[in-house]
């Protein structure tokens, strides 16, 4: 039965490795990601100011979530 149980895991994770390949492999992927990058530059360089000061919020905001002391 434990035999199964791994097998059957094992196949999962072999189907999802294998997703996980395409996914990366995909020339689309890579063409969006470079679209983005450049889009993001584009809007950094036009506003500079605006783009440091939420770069430093969204730190600020992050910071406070992972030292919560809750």
């Amino acid at each position: 039965m434990n035999e199964e149980i791994l097998q059957n895991l094992n196949q999962r994770l072999d189907e999802a490795l294998d997703r996980g390949r395409k996914i990366v492999e995909d020339d689309k992927l890579n063409e969006r990601i470079e679209e983005l990058k450049a889009r993001a530059e584009k809007i950094i360089r036009k506003n500079p100011v605006k783009s440091v000061a939420g770069g430093l919020l969204i730190g600020y905001i992050i910071g406070k979530i992972l030292s919560s002391d809750e």
